[in-house]
């Protein structure tokens, strides 16, 4: 079959051609692209891009390998696309964008953490505070609640989050500190 005076075979290696390398351009340049799935997730660029390049590998494969007729092939490697595509989209995108998001942490989830201190929180004025979790540890500067000097390796409870800087009493023995 020929499409405009070019075997299909042609068209299926020159879409494969340019999806793999439009893949690889995405790749490195895919922060520009990112909100332009947001509102449309079929419309996602690695779905649209991985789709054309199963089609026209499978198509192409199909082409030399069978003697299916061409408009049987644009079916069958459309069928496959849309399957890989869509395990592609299930198993590893859905998961990755999840996992993404458990690892983020917001200033509220931090109030009553127990943090340790690692540099002294001196009257008046900033240390800093280290909390660690299951997906990392977290050092934020810190401050006393009641001005109090809090010294260094000292156990603190997170009170209050403001403009990024925790708020904290000390926290010695699992018996809270704070005085009035």
């Amino acid at each position: 079959m020929t499409i405009f005076g070019t075997p299909i075979e042609t068209i299926y290696l020159v879409l494969l051609i340019v999806s793999g390398v439009l893949t690889i351009l995405y790749i490195f340049f895919g922060d520009v692209l990112h909100g332009l799935g947001e509102g449309l997730n079929f419309l996602h660029p690695t779905l649209v891009l991985s789709f054309i390049t199963f089609f026209s590998a499978s198509g192409y494969i199909l082409e030399l390998a069978t003697s299916i007729s061409s408009a049987l092939i644009i079916a069958i490697s459309a069928i496959i696309a849309l399957v890989l595509d869509t395990l592609l989209n299930m198993f590893v995108l859905i998961p990755l964008s999840s996992a993404e998001e458990s690892l983020a942490y917001t200033e509220d989830s931090l109030k009553g953490r127990i943090g340790k201190t690692i540099i002294s929180i001196p009257e008046d004025g900033f240390g800093e505070v280290v909390i660690e979790s299951k997906s990392g540890t977290i050092a934020k500067p810190a401050a006393s609640v009641k001005n109090a000097p809090i010294e260094e390796g000292t156990q603190v409870l997170v009170i209050e989050v403001k403009n990024g800087v925790l708020y904290v009493v000390s926290y010695e023995n699992n018996q809270l500190h704070y005085e009035e």
